[in-house]
């Protein structure tokens, strides 16, 4: 498949230009070039030196990544900023970059691999951040004791230790969820004005306890990057649908 296809097929899939005045991550292809041909790709959460020498080891002609490296923009290619586009330019590997697109896609993002592995039913676009939105809320097929519903978190995703922190501030047993993975407990009064139980993320700000508290809402920490392996794996899966050849580099970081 030619580069600029490949590339015009996820921004187009993912409605990137849509987040373009959203984001701070420049999302689409933030390195290289969409010449050429890509028939080998990699998947990873963190555009880091060790999911790029992964990339490199696989004979990737890509990686796609939920973080990138550019935030705002870049004023000098040195140190970090360096030894993470250096080789992808010597090993010519281009980074396509997904981030808010991926968090709100109804199908492919991270909140809604979250809300297909808890079942949720009666979903909504939840989280808005300038007109667009970036999780999903539910409804459980059944009321569930909130601490049965932190096992199965922790059972099922990728947190390192197995550890999911809860905030128990609202009713022990749940019904409905507001997911906005990654960090999301700034959208707690969303949750509050959605009348929701839980507020699932993956990490929280010191004054989400107090608010939460306040307002008699849960709050779920299941961890950063255990809340955003899901539409990366999403994305390889539609990706092989293509007949590309893919892989996905696990770096857990346990945060």
């Amino acid at each position: 498949m030619h580069a600029s296809e490949f590339v015009s097929r996820l921004d187009d899939r993912l409605r990137t230009e849509d987040y373009a005045e959203v984001d701070a991550s420049p999302n689409g292809l933030q390195v290289g070039s969409a010449d050429g041909d890509v028939e080998r790709v990699a998947f990873a959460v963190d555009a880091a030196v060790a999911t790029i020498e992964a990339a490199v080891e696989f004979d990737a002609d890509l990686l796609v990544t939920h973080h990138g490296i550019v935030w705002g923009s870049i004023e000098r290619v040195t140190g970090r900023a360096h030894d993470r586009i250096a080789p992808l330019l010597a090993n010519d590997v281009g980074l396509y970059v997904s981030h808010l697109p991926l968090d709100g896609h109804p199908d492919h993002g991270n909140a809604a691999r979250l809300a297909d592995l808890l079942d949720l039913g009666n979903r909504a676009p939840f989280g808005e951040l300038g007109g667009e939105y970036v999780g999903q809320r539910g409804v459980l097929p059944e009321p569930t004791m909130l601490e049965e519903l932190a096992g199965t978190l922790a059972a099922e995703l990728p947190t390192g230790d197995g550890s999911v922190r809860v905030l128990d501030h609202g009713p022990e047993t749940v019904s409905t969820i507001g997911i906005v993975t990654g960090s999301g407990s700034d959208l707690l009064d969303e949750a509050v004005a959605e009348e929701v139980d839980v507020l699932l993320t993956g990490e929280g700000k010191q004054k989400v306890y107090h608010e939460a508290r306040e307002a008699g809402v849960n709050v779920v920490l299941a961890g950063h990057y255990a809340t955003e392996t899901g539409g990366v794996r999403a994305l390889q899966s539609l990706v092989e649908e293509w007949g590309l050849e893919t892989t996905f580099v696990e770096h857990p970081t346990g945060l």
